[in-house]
C-alpha cells in the first residue's frame, strides 16, 4: 500500500520580495522568472538548488514551473523547496496534478496561500520510483510538445498555401474577381439569446455556445451553456454540420472571426452574438472561412467594426453585406478546401494523441 504524506511534510515555501520594476537596471547572468515565466538575467540569485516556483497572486495562479538552480523568482511567486525525502522533478509533476487554483481567496486580485493547500497529500516513494515517474511524465509532456508544434505548423501551412494559390488578399495580386460578400451569401441567419446557466450542459441537452466556441478561428463544441428552460430550444438556430459560423461582437481585436463546423453534436444553438453566413454554390464555405481569419486579411474585417478600441466592437449584417472581397475561382476553392480538409484531419489525429497522452495517470 502507498504512503502518503502533505506537500508540507516534503517541502518547505520560501517568498520573494522582488518587484519587477526593482530589477529593469540590474543585469547579470542568473535568470529571474515571473508568472509569464523568464524575465531577464541579474547580478544574484536565490536559490542554489533547482526548485518549483508558484504563482501565488494574480492571474495564473496555481500555476508551476520547474527552475534551475542559482535562479529567482519575483513577489507574485513564490519558492517550494523539496526536502532529502523528494526529488524535485518528482514533487513539480505531483504539485501540478493538485490544482492549486482552487485555493484561491480575494475579488479583485486572486491569490493562494501556502498554509491552505500544503495539505494536498502526494504518495510517497523511494527515491528511485519518483525518478521514475519523473522520467515517464517527462517522456509524455515531451508528446504533448511534439503534438502541440505539428498544430502550429498545419495551422502555418494552410495560410502559406491560401497565399501561394491566392495571393495577397487585399492587394490581389492575380487580379481575381471581386464583389460583396453580400453577392457570395444566400443569407446571414442569428443566434439567439436566452437566460442560461453558468455551467456547459450534460449530455445532449440543450444548450447555447459561448462567444469563445468560435472566438479563436476553430470550432469548439464544448465552449457551452446549459438552456435553463429547454422548451425554448430553437431549431432554426441549431448549429448543423458545415455550418460557417461569424463572431459579429468581441474585442476589436477578435471581432469578425469565424469557424467551420465539420461536425458538431446536436442541440447546440448559436447566441446572438454569432451569425451563420450561408454561401451560395459559387462560394465556398472553407475558402469563406479561411479568408476571413487569414492574418493578411483580418485588417479588413477590422474596418467593417463599430466601437472603441476599449469596448467591444460589433459588426452589423449591413456592414459585413458590403465588405469586398476576392472571389476566385470555384475550381481553385474547392482545390483548396480539399488540402484544408485533409489538413484538419492531420490536426485531429494530433489533437487525438495529445488527448490520450494527457489523460494517463501516473501519479
Amino acid at each position: 500500500m502507498k504512503k502518503y504524506v502533505t506537500l508540507g511534510e516534503v517541502c518547505t515555501k520560501g517568498s520573494s520580495n522582488i518587484a519587477q520594476k526593482d530589477i529593469e537596471q540590474n543585469n547579470g547572468s542568473y535568470g529571474i522568472y515571473g508568472a509569464s515565466g523568464y524575465i531577464k538575467d541579474v547580478d544574484f540569485y536565490h536559490q542554489d538548488k533547482p526548485y518549483i516556483a508558484v504563482v501565488k497572486d494574480g492571474a495564473g495562479i496555481g500555476r508551476t514551473m520547474l527552475l534551475p538552480e542559482k535562479t529567482s523568482v519575483i513577489g507574485t511567486m513564490q519558492y517550494l523547496i523539496p526536502s532529502d525525502m523528494v526529488c524535485v522533478e518528482y514533487l513539480y509533476y505531483a504539485v501540478t496534478y493538485m490544482n492549486l487554483a482552487k485555493y484561491f481567496s480575494g475579488a479583485t486580485i486572486p491569490h493562494i496561500y501556502f498554509k491552505d493547500y500544503q495539505k494536498e497529500k502526494l504518495p510517497l516513494l523511494t527515491i528511485d520510483e519518483q525518478r521514475k515517474i519523473s522520467d515517464n511524465l517527462r517522456k509524455i509532456d515531451r508528446l504533448i510538445e511534439l503534438c502541440s508544434g505539428i498544430l502550429q505548423k498545419l495551422d502555418v501551412l494552410v495560410k502559406s498555401r491560401f497565399v501561394e494559390m491566392f495571393g495577397e488578399p487585399i492587394s490581389n495580386p492575380m487580379g481575381w474577381e471581386c464583389c460583396e460578400l453580400g453577392d457570395c451569401l444566400e443569407s446571414i441567419d442569428n443566434g439567439k439569446s436566452y437566460v442560461c446557466d453558468n455551467d456547459c450542459r450534460t449530455g445532449d441537452n440543450p444548450a447555447i455556445l459561448k462567444l469563445s466556441a468560435v472566438t479563436y478561428g476553430i470550432y469548439r463544441p464544448d465552449e457551452n451553456k446549459a438552456m435553463i428552460d429547454e422548451d425554448l430550444f430553437d431549431e432554426s438556430a441549431e448549429v448543423k454540420d458545415n455550418d460557417l459560423l461569424f463572431t459579429r461582437k468581441n474585442t476589436p481585436e477578435l471581432v469578425g472571426m469565424s469557424a467551420y463546423v465539420f461536425s458538431t453534436p446536436q442541440k447546440l444553438m448559436m447566441p446572438d452574438l454569432i451569425f451563420r453566413l450561408n454561401a451560395k454554390s459559387s462560394c465556398n464555405k472553407i475558402y469563406l472561412w479561411q479568408l476571413i481569419n487569414h492574418d493578411l486579411f483580418r485588417p479588413c474585417i477590422q474596418n467593417i467594426a463599430n466601437g472603441s478600441a476599449k469596448s467591444m466592437s460589433n459588426i452589423s449584417k449591413e456592414r459585413l453585406s458590403k465588405l469586398t472581397i476576392p472571389v476566385p475561382p470555384l475550381a481553385l476553392q474547392k482545390k483548396f478546401a480539399a488540402f484544408v480538409e485533409q489538413t484538419d484531419k492531420s490536426k485531429f489525429i494530433a489533437k487525438k494523441i495529445a488527448e490520450s497522452v494527457r489523460s494517463v495517470k501516473i501519479l
